[in-house]
């Protein structure tokens, strides 16, 4: 795809225009451009997107190209998402000055009140630009930097096992007491001492029907217990242990060994 060159005019009309990283994955889109007001040109792309939140993220013009209807910058997605803060419409000396270290790119109060170079894609003076460690790796002047292996540890899901539940039936007798009524005959006289008239002396026979209770076996389903799994989390302390790599700096001949610190203003005091 063809690449163009940036300038302002072209810069404003890209207003909401894709704009993509080095390894071709979308950031976001343009959302405002700052220039510099003494030469009128375009330095900085204020990047719109969805997962940076409230915070202004901005990215160099300098290597910055049009594809098509798109904006690619020669820096990945993490390096923008974790760019350094501004606050306001305009960008200080020392803000432009935290930029132009954080992207890689030197700092020069030459040219103008803005302070970034003239030419230069990711490179300073002496040396080049490691995206890995945000610093500027200089290899060919007075000084080098040591660097140190550090061990993070992450966490990942993994099966430790299975629970199941399962339902079975088993078969049990059981025994219950129950009453049953029966009906029963008692003989009951009573002393009659009295004339009859019409009776007629001969035989006789009463049937009375006698009943009784039989007990009827049957059975209904009733819930006695609900039984579920809950899973609970253990906390467990491991020890993890690997092995790291360390940079160490000698030095030959007449010299003398200080510790420094470097400020906000990159100075280095002793």
């Amino acid at each position: 795809m063809e690449q163009q060159s940036m300038n302002l005019d072209r810069l404003s009309d890209m207003r909401g225009a894709n704009v993509y990283d080095s390894d071709g994955d979308k950031i976001g889109s343009v959302d405002e451009i700052f220039y510099d007001e003494d030469t009128n040109q375009p330095e900085w792309i204020g990047i719109g997107t969805g997962f940076f939140g409230t915070k202004r993220v901005l990215v160099p013009v300098q290597g910055a190209s049009f594809e098509g209807d798109d904006v690619r910058v020669p820096y990945a997605k993490d390096q923008v998402k974790n760019s350094p803060d501004i606050d306001g419409d305009e960008i200080s000396q020392q803000t432009e000055r935290e930029l132009g270290s954080y992207y890689g790119l030197g700092y020069t109060e030459q040219r103008s009140d803005t302070g970034l170079p003239e030419g230069g894609s990711g490179t300073t003076s002496g040396g080049t630009y490691d995206r890995d460690r945000d610093v500027d790796v200089d290899r060919t002047g007075d000084s080098v930097v040591r660097s140190e292996e550090e061990l993070k540890v992450g966490k990942r899901q993994t099966e430790a096992g299975s629970a199941r539940l399962r339902k079975w039936v088993e078969t049990e007798p059981v025994e219950t007491d129950v009453e049953l009524k029966r009906e029963t005959v008692r003989v009951e006289r009573e002393t009659l001492d009295r004339p009859v008239s019409g009776a007629a002396i001969g035989e006789e026979t009463i049937d009375v029907a006698l009943t009784r209770e039989e007990a009827v076996v049957d059975k209904q389903v009733v819930a006695k217990e609900r039984v579920g799994l809950e899973k609970d989390v253990e906390v467990e302390h491991k020890t993890v242990s690997d092995e790291v790599r360390k940079e160490r700096v000698e030095t030959e001949g007449d010299t003398v060994d200080t510790v420094g610190r470097r400020d906000d203003d990159d100075t280095l005091r002793r």
